[in-house]
């Protein structure tokens, strides 16, 4: 970093960059199949419907977006299924694709994403360019994907596979995990000249109290805090005290970073 001196190695050679104690914060946020196909009633017409938050669990109540969105108009139900497995109705436009949708459900919320993990597809990248194949429900998941409710993959954990974990605990890096789940904001390019002008979709964000305990102790002792990929670190630096150290958090975030930006958790970025 000093010098800016650049060197190529493979994605295994990483542990040799980092010493025991230093703490890796990754992402566990897990993709779920947010990409349903539905039949408009009394046309039939084919409406794909893309889940991007939940606004009420006890109502079903969900942000989605809408393609063709002209077709989708307030009061619209819209069937799910060979045997219309689900409804939902549309209650609200929220902006020119987006709706929010009330799924009419007699299940419980388990019930619910059940069916959901059953009829939706997991949303890939445009730029692959190919339909979507059953094997990308487990390829596009890190392999400590854990907390159901992202639409894209934190792309930095794929890297990491069993082996280099283990190998990771042996040299005494530490691993810990906060939550944030990836919106379709995502994939929204930057296209303003002045960044502050830039809007970033909110995402849901939880840092438990153990990932606080080791970043803090960590930082403490001198040692680095590593982020794994740019979710993890726009997650910490959405919880800053004034005395520069993380905090727990439970809610959303919109934290977009951009130069000249003052570090305040992480010490070094994987990406």
């Amino acid at each position: 970093k000093d010098t800016g001196k650049i060197e190529h190695k493979m994605f295994k050679d990483v542990l040799d960059e980092f010493d025991e104690g230093d703490v890796f914060v990754a992402n566990d946020t897990k993709v779920f199949p947010a990409k349903l196909y539905g039949n408009k009633e009394k046309t039939g017409a084919v409406i794909e419907v893309f889940l991007l938050r939940e606004l009420n669990r006890e109502s079903i109540l969900w942000d989605v977006l809408v393609d063709p969105a002209r077709k989708i108009r307030i009061g619209n139900k819209l069937y799910f299924g060979e045997n219309d497995e689900l409804v939902a109705e549309v209650i609200d436009n929220t902006t020119s694709r987006g709706r929010t949708l009330r799924f009419l459900f007699d299940g419980s919320y388990e019930e619910f994403m059940e069916v959901i993990a059953k009829l939706g597809e997991t949303p890939i990248p445009k730029y692959l360019e190919r339909e979507v194949e059953p094997e990308d429900r487990e390829r596009f998941q890190t392999i400590y994907a854990d907390k159901l409710g992202a639409v894209a993959v934190p792309t930095a954990g794929l890297h990491f596979s069993k082996q280099l974990l283990k190998r990771l605990e042996i040299k005494g890096i530490d691993l810990t995990f906060l939550t944030l789940h990836i919106g379709l904001g995502t994939f929204r390019p930057v296209e303003v000249e002045d960044l502050t002008k830039h809007k970033v979709d909110s995402e849901q964000l939880i840092i438990p109290e153990d990932c606080v305990a080791r970043v803090n102790r960590a930082k403490a002792e001198g040692r680095r805090v590593v982020s794994v990929g740019a979710t993890a670190m726009r997650a910490m630096e959405t919880s800053v005290s004034t005395t520069d150290t993380l905090k727990p958090y439970n809610g959303w975030t919109n934290k977009f970073i951009f130069p000249k930006y003052d570090f305040k958790i992480s010490d070094a970025l994987i990406t």
